[in-house]
């Protein structure tokens, strides 16, 4: 399940720090399965329940790049949005995303340099109001001057 969110584009003209956008997605096990399919990151901990039962994780978890995918798709439909270019992202895996997990991600506008249409985001995901992944992005935001 992936929220309705709003999609779109919000150029550096109109971006104020302090704008926030987000979306939620429970995170099944064909997200795992495709996942994995496609980055072929088939470790075990992710798709095998008994090798996984013995880890410290107690069970299977979702790739942490898989939830950071969340973050990538906020930016990229919403904040800024359609033509938006990645720069960097830092991030920091605090806690496991488990199969049917409602994972909420939020982006928040912490800087703007409105010359060189660099954005700076603090960047996070939870579950049930928990942190489970913290970051920073950097993007290149689209420009109504370039369209």
């Amino acid at each position: 399940m992936l929220d309705n969110a709003p999609r779109g584009t919000i150029v550096i003209e109109d971006l104020a720090v302090g704008m926030m956008r987000s979306l939620r997605k429970v995170v099944t096990d064909a997200d795992i399965e495709m996942f994995a399919e496609v980055s072929t990151d088939r470790n075990p901990v992710h798709l095998d329940d008994d090798y996984a039962r013995d880890t410290i994780f107690e069970g299977r978890i979702a790739h942490g790049m898989l939830t950071a995918g969340l973050i990538s798709a906020v930016i990229g439909e919403q904040l800024p949005g359609h033509g938006t270019v990645y720069l960097g992202q830092t991030l920091r895996f605090l806690a496991p995303v488990r199969p049917g997990d409602m994972v909420t991600a939020e982006v928040e506008v912490t800087a703007i340099d409105y010359a060189k249409r660099k954005v700076t985001m603090e960047t996070r995901c939870l579950v049930d109001g928990k942190k489970v992944l913290t970051g920073e992005a950097v993007v290149l935001a689209p420009s109504a001057k370039f369209d």
